[in-house]
């Protein structure tokens, strides 16, 4: 990213999260459906990019279908952000009252144990809501991990966001983060990890979607080293101003086999979980990116080599990351 363009994209952050907060809820929610569907319009690399994925989501979707769906998808994404530029502004009884939160006894029974628990979460709706929701309900702060942004500042507008909502952010890359998030959790503290998309090439593999893709061992591995508890988190947006979301059952370690085994398992048992949330609503899946193998290597792909699509891929969008290490930037 040019210098140039690395000022204007953190000018435009910092223009929405000075000026987007102020306006009235019904301005907001207009202007971002108003962006979502100039940007579909415009069929750009990441609305293609969407529909690609959801096309995995939902076999056999028609070339209608798709274009329904990530025209939904853009509006859901659109959402998210026009949520989280104006949460620094919301009362707690709007953050209270803008999440209803399925089976939370898995969570709170978790934190009273005293284990710690790893929350895992894909890029459904609103993860930022969804952890204010968590400090502001449960009183409960946690610890997670931010992909470094590009231009420093970028980064440090997210990590100012993201701690005025009770979150502790560590830094992606070094080595430390993985050892600061074990010790917090041996407190019996609350880590929770964006773990859908794994950045590091070397992430575990598993079945998604009946395609192979990666997905990050961070949440296996510390629920292994620690004894936290492991629950997969879904969440999704209806016509209601107010976000849902389910606490999946605990995700348990297998009692035998080596730990990369027992880290493959696991990590399945994740992507099942997320599988399920994200075919109940797909167009709350904010997946701009390549994901599936055969598409990050197309000669992995059945078919063989494909063509490269037209323009190049997006950089990870600010919110995308994954969970060894990647926390939401």
């Amino acid at each position: 990213m040019s210098a140039l363009r690395e000022r204007l994209t953190d000018g435009l952050y910092g223009f929405g999260w000075s000026t987007v907060k102020k306006l009235p809820e019904p301005v907001a929610v207009r202007l971002g459906r108003t962006i979502a569907d100039a940007a579909w319009m415009r069929r750009g690399t990441l609305v293609r990019r969407l529909e690609a994925n959801y096309a995995r989501v939902v076999p056999g979707a028609s070339p209608q279908r798709l274009a329904e769906l990530s025209r939904a998808g853009m509006r859901s994404y659109l959402r998210y952000w026009m949520e989280s530029f104006r949460l620094p502004a919301w009362s707690e009884e709007r953050i209270r009252t803008g999440c209803d939160i399925r089976d939370a006894h898995h969570l709170v029974d978790g934190l009273a144990s005293g284990k710690g628990v790893v929350l895992a979460l894909p890029h459904l709706a609103n993860w930022d809501l969804a952890g204010a929701w968590v400090t502001t309900e449960l009183k409960t702060p946690f610890t997670t991990v931010a992909e470094r942004l590009k231009p420093e500042t970028l980064y440090d507008r997210f990590v100012a966001y993201r701690e005025g909502l009770g979150m502790e952010v560590l830094p992606h890359n070094g080595g430390s983060a993985f050892g600061t998030l074990a010790r917090r959790l041996r407190d019996g503290g609350l880590v929770c990890l964006v773990a859908d998309r794994d950045l590091s090439a070397s992430g575990v593999e598993v079945g998604f979607f009946g395609e192979k893709t990666r997905m990050p061992a961070g949440p296996a591995l510390l629920a292994q080293q620690t004894g936290a508890l492991l629950l997969p988190v879904t969440l999704w947006y209806d016509d209601s101003p107010v976000m849902r979301g389910r606490v999946h059952p605990p995700v348990e370690v297998p009692e035998t086999g080596t730990r990369a085994e027992k880290t493959s398992v696991m990590t399945q048992a994740l992507a099942d979980a997320f599988a399920t949330g994200i075919a109940d609503h797909p167009e709350d899946w904010h997946m701009l990116q390549r994901l599936w193998l055969a598409d990050l290597d197309p000669a992995k792909s059945p078919d063989g080599p494909a063509t490269p699509a037209t323009g190049s891929e997006p950089s990870p969008q600010p919110g995308s990351e994954s969970g060894s290490g990647k926390g939401r930037p």
